[in-house]
């Protein structure tokens, strides 16, 4: 499954990842591989990103290492997934 983290400012992930689990306004969910298309608002909180990653020196002050996953805070955000590629935009 493929993930993009873009902010404003800069594109702050791009890669392969195992599974994602997000903030959603109605509670946090987890996407998988081959998870059914969706478009979701996220709330503030934290999205955390499983697999085998890395992330770039330039950004990396901006995550944490929490139980084996890359953990990204963020205030709000949008979210797309279709034929396992997920974009999140975030504040």
């Amino acid at each position: 499954m493929f993930l993009e983290i873009v902010t404003p400012e800069a594109g702050l992930f791009k890669g392969d990842v195992e599974s994602v689990i997000v903030p959603g306004v109605n509670g946090e969910f987890q996407m998988l591989e081959n998870h059914a298309a969706i478009v979701s608002l996220l709330q503030e909180g934290d999205i955390k990103i499983k697999g085998n990653i890395s992330i770039d020196e330039a950004y990396q002050d901006k995550f944490t290492d929490i139980d084996n996953a890359k953990v990204l805070h963020i205030k709000s955000g949008t979210l797309e997934l279709k034929d396992n590629q997920i974009i999140i935009l975030v504040d």
